[in-house]
């Protein structure tokens, strides 16, 4: 038998169920021996912030080899913490450098720079694991989609609720009928926690010299730095965040996405909130995503199931507390929840799926939970996905899974973007806009067959984006 290498080993175990070699430990190094390939040699791209949680979970147990991050300021934990790892600030220059040392790469980066980060390592054969949302735009969510197929790696989106029991315990509950057909769900999260609708900045503010502003911009259009786009309030910003929705939208909807079987939504309408520079004057500020927002889906009939409708809040605004809940009883979690409304009750739980209760919670006392049917998932969001690397089990949010459910929530933001349709043509009266609601709202037929909305062509400019030059 031909000795197998590290690399060989990990390309030929990474397809789980599609001809899987795994080669067991005594051949590669006798009993009790812990071999090499029972380590991923993982690069992150963006290491500050939600990436140290990543190494938190990963660092005893595999090898971090490369940090990659345009801000020294927000990397500088992560190079204490690993004092031995390759340090770039370029991604591009990362994978060139090291590309055949690197198995997996996690990204972590703004919402607008996961799609090219991920793609090139993809390319590249390498394993990825993506923050929520996968994408930044719905073309790009399709573009990850048809890679991961092409390219054959492993994949994970970080919505760590896909590996929690929790969400599969709803999924159960639902599709056993605990509540009869759901025609209706609730799901608000207290989002944003960072300013939005708020005046883009007009003058520059000094940049660190710890700071690559160019390639923190990566694909988006050249703008001057300012203080009001970082560390965290890019979030805001539709040239580089998803708002709300795209922040939280992941894990809340993961939960009636999983339970609910949805697919693309038929169409989408939304309501934002109003900012004004004046007495009857509204603010120009659409750069910046709206304070609030209301978003309305409507999902066509699935296998046993209804058509359905699924209304998201964000900002501060809630769905109507359910008679059927007590005065003491909690309504959702600190940071958001999903209300289930069927034919035979109501489901309420918190993020992730978090403690399900039917409605009245009296029901609870004779409720059998039925028999498992979703896969259940050993260790963190991040070892679920390590594992797969190496053949032992499948990834909880692989792409095929993943860029569906993010596109929903992108096509939500279509909505949110285009609430106020006259803004988007200056100089049309009113009467221009009929048959529209005054002052412009319409609601979004979507063909998720050629990627479009059907009936405003004006917003089909959003579902993709034009990059800046030097990056594809």
């Amino acid at each position: 038998m031909k000795k197998s290498t590290r690399r060989q080993f990990l390309e030929k175990t990474a397809l789980a169920g599609a001809g899987v070699m795994i080669v067991p430990r005594f051949v590669l190094g006798g009993k009790g021996y812990i071999p090499p390939s029972d380590r991923l040699n993982i690069a992150l791209v963006g290491a500050g912030g939600k990436a140290e949680n990543h190494i938190h979970h990963l660092k005893d147990t595999h090898n971090i080899v490369a940090l990659c991050d345009v801000d020294d300021r927000r990397a500088a934990k992560a190079y204490q913490t690993l004092p031995k790892a390759a340090r770039f600030k370029d991604y591009r220059k990362m994978l060139d450098a090291m590309g055949r040392d690197i198995d997996g790469v996690m990204v972590t980066t703004p919402d607008h720079t996961h799609a090219v980060a991920t793609l090139a390592a993809m390319q590249m054969g390498k394993h990825v694991y993506v923050e929520k949302p996968l994408t930044h735009n719905i073309a790009e969510a399709r573009q990850l989609l048809e890679a991961s197929r092409r390219y054959k790696v492993v994949t994970q989106m970080g919505n760590q609720g896909a590996s929690m029991d929790c969400n599969a315990e709803v999924a159960e509950w639902i599709q056993a009928g605990a509540i009869g057909k759901v025609t209706r769900v609730h799901v608000w999260t207290n989002r944003p926690v960072w300013p939005q609708g708020v005046p883009t900045p007009r003058t520059a503010d000094p940049i660190s010299s710890e700071l690559d502003w160019d390639l923190w911009l990566g694909p988006a259009a050249y703008r001057p730095f300012s203080d009001a786009y970082l560390p965290f309030r890019w979030r805001g910003w539709w040239d580089f965040g998803t708002g709300a929705l795209g922040d939280m939208g992941c894990h809340l909807m993961d939960v009636p996405y999983r339970a609910l079987k949805l697919t693309a939504p038929t169409a989408v309408e939304a309501n934002a909130t109003t900012v004004w520079s004046g007495d009857f004057v509204e603010a120009d500020y659409k750069e910046s995503c709206p304070p609030s927002s209301v978003v309305k889906y409507d999902f066509p009939a699935r296998t046993g199931m209804p058509a359905c409708e699924l209304l998201w809040y964000d900002g501060g605004i809630r769905p109507m507390r359910p008679a059927e809940l007590g005065p003491n009883e909690p309504f959702g979690t600190w940071d958001g929840g999903v209300l289930f409304e069927g034919s035979k009750g109501k489901l309420l739980c918190g993020i992730y799926g978090q403690n399900p209760t039917l409605l009245p919670n009296t029901r609870m006392k004779d409720f059998k939970t039925p028999k498992p049917t979703q896969p259940r998932y050993k260790g963190s969001h991040q070892m679920v996905w390590a594992d797969a690397c190496k053949g032992l089990g499948q990834s909880s949010s692989p792409f095929e899974y993943a860029c569906p459910l993010t596109e929903i929530l992108l096509i939500g933001n279509l909505a949110v973007r285009c609430f106020d349709v006259k803004t988007l043509q200056p100089g049309k009266t009113p009467d221009s806009w009929a048959p529209y609601d005054y002052p412009g709202r319409v609601r979004l037929e979507w063909d998720a067959a050629t990627m479009r909305v059907k009936n405003l062509e004006m917003a089909n400019q959003f579902v993709g984006r034009a990059y800046r030059e030097g990056w594809s």
